[in-house]
């Protein structure tokens, strides 16, 4: 019985330790979209900091018109968000990305965060 009741608390211990991954919610992912599409960087700084959530925490959540934030701001030609946004990721994530190769496969080529991800990337 002793035994039991110290494996429960041993669970109990362990499972308050584990932190859930952010998931944004539709109006802040279309904030966000809407920030990244208007290259407004100050404003999508601010819609992370009053939702006090780290950008690298919903990335991978948020899909703008079906692309990941960089390609999307890429898309939209907002090259100062998307450099805020590469310098917020850790370089491994800019790195598997393929956001440079994607860019250049798809007429950006020209885009100058295509140097950003790449000095990213080296990181």
């Amino acid at each position: 019985m002793k035994t039991k009741i110290i494996a429960l608390a041993a669970v109990i211990a362990a499972t308050s330790f584990v932190s859930t991954p952010v998931v944004a919610n539709d109006q802040l992912a279309m904030s966000i979209c809407s920030y990244v599409a208007a290259d407004s960087r100050n404003n999508l700084r601010k819609v992370l900091s009053d939702n006090r959530i780290r950008l690298s925490a919903v990335y991978n959540g948020v899909i703008c018109d079906g692309l990941p934030l960089v390609r999307h701001a890429i898309k939209h030609n907002a090259n100062e968000t998307a450099e805020f946004m590469i310098k917020q990721l850790p370089g491994s994530v800019v790195a598997a990305s393929g956001d440079a190769e994607w860019a250049q496969s798809n007429g950006f080529a020209a885009s100058p965060v295509i140097n950003a991800i790449k000095e990213r990337s080296a990181s």
